[in-house]
């Protein structure tokens, strides 16, 4: 008879909902994609179907990894999700408006057509969970502190633990004895200094909207104009956060796209609100780089991630060229589609850098498949 497949060691399904988009994919145990589905909408009534189509020609899943933006005040590890973990992230899920009602939407689709199978709740708070008290709390009343949890989270975590480990290999040396800042660029954008593997400050704070410009999130807004445009000029609570969720950063700055793609078009064809909102990304980019960088006594490298940091070279070429202060140049190379998709992190700084510039193509859902075995082999291992 052959022995059961425990569920760490088989095929492992990875869903990952936003606001705009569903990518579920079914990784085999050696890492290589068995089968994924990918849209460009949220995810609706439809997730259903689409999620029984892709079982049906994937091999038999014996695991489940659901990427959660936020984990809230009471989750700060990846963990199996049960009836109990699944109200804490209800009570979180205002915390990550646009992120987590989709999220949890599919979660409880996927519950309920994979009953038998185990299913993990991967946040992207944990890598930032041991940040140092200097960096984590904000000059708040302690009972906002205390009471309602009111302190710097740091998102972007599983995509900063994919990227790196690439780039320990890359660079040929533990990640526990590097100093790096990390620049995760796409619909959301936020850097992250690691000193010695761990998270030690990062732009994002509370929620994800805090930090650098982003597509059409503003980043960080002096408070005190968001509590003028409710006193002097009577905007509600839902309308500041309709606006600053899904009306700013690029697309409010340039008038027309939040894709920098389009941008770097337009601003070549003249646009000159498409060169402002470039302009102000890269500015934003720069200055939160700079400053989480305080945090560290060296620098062994600036590695960019994300859709932007991935696949956008006059983002990385302005951000680096603007930074000479860190010991980073202009002049980077520009690698091919093909090099980054067969390539798990390539350096396009010069050779010999003082500082190196590191590029890694986005890793998130692998990431979840890995802390999803994680967890699972955790939690067979005999006490």
């Amino acid at each position: 008879m052959e022995p059961t497949r425990r569920p760490a060691d088989g095929a492992v399904l990875v869903l990952d909902a936003g606001s705009s988009s569903l990518h579920l994919t079914v990784y085999r145990p050696d890492g290589t994609v068995a089968a994924r589905h990918d849209t460009d909408r949220p995810p609706g009534p439809e997730t259903a179907d689409e999620l029984r189509a892709l079982l049906a020609r994937s091999p038999a899943v014996t695991a489940a990894g659901h990427r959660i933006v936020h984990g809230g005040p009471q989750l700060h590890a990846h963990t199996r999700v049960d009836d109990r973990v699944r109200a804490e992230l209800a009570e979180a899920a205002d915390l990550a408006p646009l992120h987590l009602p989709p999220a949890l939407a599919v979660l409880d689709t996927a519950r309920r057509l994979l009953p038998d199978i185990p299913h993990v709740a991967c946040f992207d708070t944990v890598f930032h969970t041991g940040l140092p008290p200097a960096a984590r709390e904000y000059a708040v009343p302690e009972t906002w502190r205390a009471r309602y949890g009111v302190r710097r989270y740091g998102f972007h975590g599983l995509s900063y633990s994919w990227a790196l480990a690439r780039t320990a290999e890359l660079l040929g040396r533990p990640a526990a004895r590097l100093r790096l800042v990390m620049a995760h660029l796409g619909g959301g954008c936020s850097a992250t200094a690691v000193r010695d593997g761990r998270s030690v400050d990062t732009t994002m704070g509370f929620t994800p909207l805090e930090g650098l410009v982003m597509s059409h999130r503003s980043g960080t807004v002096d408070p005190g104009a968001l509590t003028w445009l409710q006193t002097r000029h009577g905007l509600t609570a839902a309308e500041l956060d309709d606006a600053l969720n899904l009306r700013s950063g690029l697309l409010a700055l340039s008038g027309t796209s939040d894709d920098t793609r389009d941008l770097v078009r337009a601003r070549t064809a003249g646009d000159p609100r498409a060169a402002l909102a470039l302009d102000v990304f890269t500015h934003h980019c720069r200055r939160g780089i700079a400053a989480v960088a305080a945090s560290l006594d060296r620098l062994d490298a600036l590695v960019f991630t994300g859709e932007i940091g991935e696949d956008q070279p006059e983002v990385r070429e302005e951000v680096c060229a603007g930074l000479p202060l860190l010991g980073l140049r202009g002049g980077l190379a520009v690698p091919s589609p093909d090099t980054l998709l067969r390539t798990a992190a390539v350096a396009v700084s010069a050779a010999g850098a003082a500082v190196p510039v590191v590029v890694v193509p986005t890793g998130e859902t692998r990431q979840v498949a890995a802390e999803t075995r994680a967890v699972l082999r955790r939690q067979a291992a005999p006490a």
